[in-house]
């Protein structure tokens, strides 16, 4: 009778996740956490048990609560970055750069996740004034910038007439976002398609255009 084979065991010590990857499952487990209970109520011990690392690596990487909430802002703006990808859209036309922007970050405030967390703010902001700190800085200024670094540079190209690019990216980010997201929070609309994104982005593009375009 034949001895069975033994399967060789792998030699050395099981592959370790390097930081990078393991802040990144330590946000991802933080986001459903302040998502599904709130700043306060988040606790960094399940958190961590969510994440498969210790409480001692956790803090490690993630000295506060308050800085694991900040880079979890941070991973989603880089998200909306990425994607807004503004040094392909400059040789674009007006029209297809800013429908891309406006969809980029239609994408990034209308997904149920951003929503959640918009609602977790606007619950925390008083009694946790740094959570809405971090959200305005992190969020709405770095959103903003990303237009208006767009706008701006029509505007300079003479593509566009524009006195005030950072209110101007206000108003366009308002017009994109505001309604179909407070719908979404008021339980009017349970959630924004992708679709739908696309086609207000491209409606929002155009009714902005059409006052800023040279005559």
């Amino acid at each position: 009778m034949l001895e069975k084979q033994k399967t060789p065991r792998p030699r050395g010590r099981p592959q370790v996740r390097c930081d990078d990857d393991t802040r990144r499952v330590i946000i991802l487990s933080a986001e459903r956490q302040f998502c599904d209970l709130g700043y306060e109520a988040a606790n960094i011990n399940v958190i961590a048990q969510n994440a498969g690392v210790s409480t001692k690596t956790l803090y490690r990487l993630f000295p506060t609560k308050a800085e694991l909430f900040e880079r979890m802002i941070a991973l989603r703006i880089a998200e909306f970055v990425s994607e807004a990808d503004e040094e392909n859209i400059e040789t674009a036309d007006v029209t297809a750069g800013l429908t891309h922007l406006l969809e980029a970050y239609g994408h990034l405030v209308l997904s149920a996740d951003t929503i959640a967390i918009t609602r977790l703010v606007l619950a925390e902001a008083e009694r946790f004034p740094e959570v809405a700190t971090t959200f305005w800085e992190e969020a709405i200024e770095r959103t903003n910038a990303t237009l208006e670094r767009w706008l701006k540079v029509q505007a300079m190209r003479g593509r566009l007439v524009i006195d005030d690019p950072y209110q101007a990216a206000g108003m366009v980010r308002g017009m994109m976002a505001m309604e179909p997201q407070r719908a979404v929070m008021m339980g009017r609309m349970s959630g924004v398609e992708k679709e739908a994104i696309a086609a207000r982005a491209a409606r929002c593009a155009a009714i902005f255009l059409a006052g800023t375009l040279p005559r």
